[in-house]
This record gives C-alpha cells, sequence and structure tokens, in this order.
C-alpha cells in the first residue's frame, strides 16, 4: 500500500485532476491512498472572505463565495459531464451552502476566530476532495471518497492543531484500511481533521503533506509519493540558480533542514512520522510523471560533493537582545524565549555571546509589540530586510575547513550572524537580503562545478 499525495497545482482544474487519475491508474498495484490539497490559490480566498467577513464587509465575503462556487462547479462539470454532474451539484452545492451561512455568522459577530477560522479554511480541502473521488469513479478508477476529518484526530489548538497519533492510527485502520483491502482508492483531504468533539480543525498551512505522512505511517505504507509542480528536490532554486541539479536520494535529516530554512518543495514536519516508521518519502513532479523525482530516506549514499545543498529563507527580521546589568542572571535566557513564546513568534537561528543575544524571525507585524516587550528586559534592536543561507551536507560540523573554504568566497559580503556545529549537517549564516541571490549562485558554481552522478541529476 502507498500513499500518493497531490498538491494544489495538480489538482488546480480539470485538466490537472484528469493528469492525477492517469497517475493514479498507473499505481493500482500498489493500492493507493490519494490525498489531496485544496485546488491552487482556495485556501487563500477561503481565509480572504472569512477576513472580509470579520471585518463586517459580509458582501464581499459572499461575493468571494460566489466565484469560488462557479469555479468548482465548473470544474465538476468538465470532469464528470451532465449526467454525473446533476448528482454531484446538490452536493456540492449543500457545502457552499454551509460557507456562506458560516460567513453570515462570522458577519454578524464581527469576528473569526481561530476556531471558526479552521472552519472556514477546511471547505478548500472538502471539495477538492469529494471532486477528485466523482472523477475518479467517473473515469472507471475505484475512489471512494473518506473525510479526513473522522480519521484525524487532533487537539483542540485552532489553525496548528497536534495530531494524537493513537486514535488517528486506529480510525485510519477501521475506516481506511477496509476500503483498500476491498480493492477501492480511498481520497482524502489534507490538512484538516477534527478533535475529540469532532469540531473541525487544521494543522497548519503547508499542512498536506504532513497529513500524507500521518496517514502513510498509520498504515504502515511502503511508501509516501508527495506529488507537485516541480521535478524534485534541488540542489538550489532553479529561479536564481538555473543550473540547479535535482537530488536524487537525500537523507530524511537533511530534507528536513532544507524543508525548515526555505525549501518549499516539502513542508518541515512532513518526514517526522516517515522517520517514525522509516518510510521512504518521493517528491514527484505530476506535470513530469516519468521523472524519477527525489527519493528521501533514512540514510543516503555517500557523496563526494561536501554540500548536498543550498537553502534560502528571505523576509527575515534579525533581533538582537543586550543586557549588560544582568549578566550572569539566572533564567536570562528564559525571560527572553518566553517573551517570543508569548508572541507565537517561532526563531529560526541563535547566536549568544557573554551580553547579548541575536535570533532571528520570519518578518511579520507581531515583531514591533515583541521588540517592546524584550525591551523591557534589555536593550533591543530589530532589523529587517535580511535572509537566511542554509548549506547542508553531510558530515559538515567535522569537515575541515569548510567555513574558510564558505566565507573566503564571500569575503566582500557582509556577513551579520553564522550557526555553525549545532547541526552535523548544518551551516547557517544570515545577510542582506539585497546580497542574497548573489551569494547563492557564488556558493552553487563553486561547490556544484562537478557533481556526483550517483546522488545528482
Amino acid at each position: 500500500m502507498i500513499v500518493m499525495k497531490f498538491g494544489g497545482t495538480s489538482v488546480q482544474d480539470a485538466t490537472a485532476m484528469t493528469r492525477v487519475a492517469g497517475i493514479v491508474r498507473g499505481r493500482l498495484a500498489d493500492h493507493p491512498v490519494v490525498v489531496v490539497s485544496a485546488m491552487a490559490k482556495v485556501t487563500d480566498s477561503l481565509l480572504a472572505m472569512g477576513k472580509a467577513a470579520g471585518n463586517g464587509d459580509r458582501k464581499t465575503a459572499l461575493k468571494m463565495a460566489r466565484a469560488l462556487r462557479e469555479r468548482h462547479y465548473e470544474t465538476a462539470g468538465e470532469l464528470l459531464g451532465t449526467a454525473l454532474f446533476t448528482e454531484f451539484h446538490s452536493e456540492l452545492g449543500g457545502h457552499f451552502e454551509d460557507l456562506d451561512e458560516l460567513l453570515r455568522g462570522i458577519g454578524a459577530v464581527g469576528e473569526i476566530t481561530p476556531r471558526t477560522y479552521d472552519c472556514v479554511a477546511a471547505f478548500g480541502e472538502i471539495l477538492s476532495s469529494k471532486i477528485v473521488a466523482s472523477a475518479f469513479a467517473a473515469c472507471g478508477l475505484p475512489g471512494a471518497h473518506v473525510d479526513s476529518r473522522q480519521c484525524l484526530i487532533t487537539d483542540s489548538t485552532y489553525t496548528r492543531a497536534v495530531p494524537q497519533f493513537e486514535e488517528t492510527n486506529e480510525r485510519l485502520r477501521r475506516k481506511v484500511k477496509p476500503l483498500v483491502d476491498a480493492g477501492k482508492v480511498p481520497v482524502m483531504g489534507g490538512f484538516i481533521g477534527s478533535n475529540r468533539a469532532g469540531v473541525t480543525t487544521t494543522i497548519g498551512r503547508g499542512g498536506s503533506d504532513f497529513s500524507a505522512a500521518i496517514f502513510g505511517a498509520g498504515l504502515d505504507a511502503e511508501r509516501i509519493e508527495i506529488w507537485t509542480d516541480v521535478d524534485g528536490m534541488m540542489t538550489t532554486d532553479p529561479r536564481l540558480c538555473p543550473e540547479a541539479r535535482r537530488i536524487k536520494v537525500i537523507s530524511f535529516d537533511e530534507a528536513a533542514e532544507l524543508a525548515f530554512f526555505g525549501a518549499k518543495v516539502l513542508h518541515p514536519a512532513t518526514v517526522l512520522p516517515a522517520i517514525q516508521k522509516n518510510i521512504p518519502v518521493y517528491v514527484l513532479n505530476s506535470q513530469n510523471p516519468a521523472c524519477e523525482g527525489t527519493k528521501i530516506t533514512a540514510r543516503a549514499p555517500r557523496c563526494s560533493n561536501i554540500l548536498k545543498a543550498i537553502a534560502l529563507k528571505k523576509k527575515i527580521t534579525l533581533v538582537d537582545v543586550a543586557a549588560p546589568r544582568r549578566l550572569l542572571v539566572h533564567g536570562y535566557l528564559k525571560s527572553i524565549f518566553e517573551v517570543f513564546d508569548r508572541h507565537n513568534v517561532a526563531v529560526d537561528v541563535v547566536s549568544t555571546s557573554l551580553v547579548s543575544v541575536s535570533v532571528t524571525a520570519e518578518t511579520n507585524e507581531a515583531i514591533p509589540a515583541l521588540a517592546a516587550d524584550l525591551a523591557k528586559l534589555a536593550d533591543v534592536k530589530y532589523e529587517g530586510r535580511k535572509a537566511i543561507v542554509c548549506l547542508v551536507g553531510e558530515n559538515l560540523r567535522d569537515t575541515p575547513g569548510i567555513a574558510a573554504k564558505v566565507f573566503g568566497i564571500l569575503d566582500d559580503v557582509k556577513i551579520r550572524m553564522i550557526s555553525h556545529g549545532a547541526s552535523e549537517i548544518n551551516l547557517t549564516f544570515v545577510i542582506d537580503e539585497d546580497d542574497a541571490a548573489e551569494v547563492v549562485r557564488r556558493l552553487h558554481r563553486e561547490f556544484f562545478a562537478e557533481a556526483d552522478p550517483e546522488v545528482f541529476a
């Protein structure tokens, strides 16, 4: 049994969904379970209409919902034909009536809470999974829709709910495995679940990859396939560096580092359930299914290149906290990071000295309030328009001269912060955002002038 997850661009319209059906048909012998994201840009649209309703602009919210309804009707109509669409129309329409009612309720209250945010955001995956399952049936595939909210059980931390694995695995064994055993192709929405009371939750943006890994681990899948719109994980962003190469095979640890530091092909949490069960994950291209993609496995083969890949994360703010007056005060570091936690600001990179702490965080509207709270503890400065460059490779910590080589290439670039040694496979540094593209290109030219053919395509 395998799990196949298709992202938003892979199910963005009728043509894309037809392509997905062809890919799944070629995997029937592997007994696939299919997980789909919302159609491309649908979640953004849903959240925009929820925000409009919460701001009291119910008219705009309902207008956006009508446009979304027409898009889904049009897609379903193209896929199903007149007769089948007539049967399916009322079911689809019922979901949009529910969405309209929810938006009116949000508008009446004048506020969108995290709980209602999740209810609105969930419609994308509910709708896409139902359309894909119906499309499978229309083209002769044994598709069977399964509501993920009946399988993925979470806590009640709305917008970033934490899966409850034991209960989820039991639900998967009870609701999904019998369908697979009967020769059906279960089709489920990613990203969505429910708490023990049955209230809809979501596991965070990008969570469809995570859902696929959870389902794969819970069902003891042979492999998990993440189908997207690129040929796999690359040595760097090909938009910055056209000569970037596809990585044939990479370790779980390396893939997680790259995902965390900006390689958007994969959600960072995806690999965690797979690691626990040692299930290989493949990143594949639904628009080029003949490509072998990238295999992510527990132990990758040895590579003659020092680096495996270079990731870039932009829109970063550097926060410097200096407190000589509080030198050696017990609990000082804890008090700093409690402020970050209180403002829900995630930290990427940390550097400390005797009297100061420097951290990076994604630039967002919470930074000024965060800095104001930190100022109660110490002197604070923050500066945006920074970028994180992350170099990932085998055993970098024990590779002599790696830092000298990297920073020798960048001897004219202002390095704002360095993290090396905390991880065996990662060398990370912070630079001005304006320098980022040229820095990546220079490093890629140096470290990938020759590439190990066993590891890189």
